[in-house]
């Protein structure tokens, strides 16, 4: 199997990934700056995967006794940082997790997302180019199509991003376009996916954001707790079935084995760029996610509306129709499924890696 860089691999997203990469036998070294997560998310993937011996060498940097999963605290924006990873020995492919992800937060603050998310995945290629590696996944989003003409979504739909955000993955797709169509022997993917929530059936690994939360699920699980006395609802005018916005929810184990299936293909076949959507493929409103969460939690969901919030859409549905052609993938859990690993999550860790 290969070795593989995974930045921001202890998130939410990277963390599940990377349990799903060891379980298909990759080796991982992972670089994250702890903007948004800790080491604790990793030493549960290394628990989970049954990989022994986890420590500290005390230098910001962990490993498993077998170093099959490594994690070296860094920013993807240091060539400092990301050099030595791939001097140390050949990194056969990267999976780029590293960002900034909030909307409401980059319309506040676009020049941190634009050096975060823009000059952070610079400073990576750069590092790939010297590294001699060309094979990269790439974590985007279905934010850049903005006010979709028609739903469900195809990767053809007009690029038409409504934030900085959403901006800043359009960007970052356009260099990689530029950097393949630059050199030959490039091996890339981009995958716009849509809203990640769920979490490990185990309970052991989920979202966990510092701070207050800025997409539904986490506000969700914390009002069904108690952290928190109501959900939020923005928008109850939306031309939507109830008023409410909709959205393509995603289980994270999917969403994770959508990206272990889009390097499996890059790793076999010849060099190419690859768009793909990971989403369910169905809408569920706003309303419908909560009633869910409500059935699967047994707690009650008290709701709050309020207006709009600049940059959000009615509808959001992806159309997952080429990533099951092209890589066989599909998403094959729902929301039912989605609520109770995601309450038994929240319910194993009230107060998350913290508790």
């Amino acid at each position: 199997m290969a070795n593989l860089l995974i930045t921001g691999g202890a998130g939410f997203i990277g963390s599940h990934t990377c349990l799903v990469l060891l379980q298909a036998g990759h080796r991982l070294v992972v670089l994250d700056n702890f903007a948004n997560s800790g080491p604790e998310a990793l030493r549960r993937v290394a628990e989970l995967a049954g990989l022994d011996g986890w420590s500290t060498s005390g230098s910001g940097s962990w490993a498993t006794a077998d170093r099959r999963l490594t994690l070296h605290q860094g920013d993807v924006r240091s060539r400092r940082d990301l050099d030595p990873l791939f001097a140390a020995e050949p990194i056969e492919g990267v999976l780029h997790f590293a960002g900034l992800k909030a909307v409401s937060e980059s319309i506040e603050q676009p020049l941190h997302y634009w050096g975060v998310n823009v000059a952070g995945s610079v400073s990576l290629l750069k590092a790939m180019e010297a590294g001699n590696c060309r094979t990269l996944v790439f974590s985007s989003s279905a934010t850049l199509y903005g006010h979709p003409e028609r739903v469900p979504i195809a990767e053809d739909a007009a690029i038409r991003p409504i934030n900085p955000y959403g901006q800043t993955k359009a960007a970052v797709e356009q260099l990689l376009a530029d950097v393949a169509a630059s050199q030959p022997g490039w091996r890339l993917a981009r995958l716009r996916y849509f809203n990640p929530v769920g979490a490990h059936p185990s309970g052991r690994i989920g979202e966990d954001p510092l701070g207050t939360p800025t997409n539904i699920f986490p506000l969700l699980s914390q009002v069904a707790l108690g952290r928190r006395p109501v959900l939020q609802v923005f928008g109850h005018d939306w031309p939507t079935v109830d008023g409410t916005g909709v959205r393509d929810y995603i289980h994270v184990l999917d969403l994770a084995e959508g990206h272990s299936a889009a390097l499996a293909l890059l790793l076999s076949e010849a060099p190419q760029l690859l768009t793909l959507n990971l989403g369910s493929g169905q809408g569920h409103s706003v309303l419908e996610l909560a009633n869910a969460f409500a059935a699967a939690s047994g707690r009650e969901i008290p709701l709050q509306h309020s207006a709009r919030r600049p940059g959000d859409s009615a509808i959001s549905i992806a159309d997952p129709g080429a990533a099951e052609r092209c890589m066989g993938w599909r998403s094959r859990r729902g929301l039912a499924e989605i609520c109770r690993d995601g309450w038994a999550w929240q319910q194993a860790n009230p107060r998350g890696y913290g508790t």
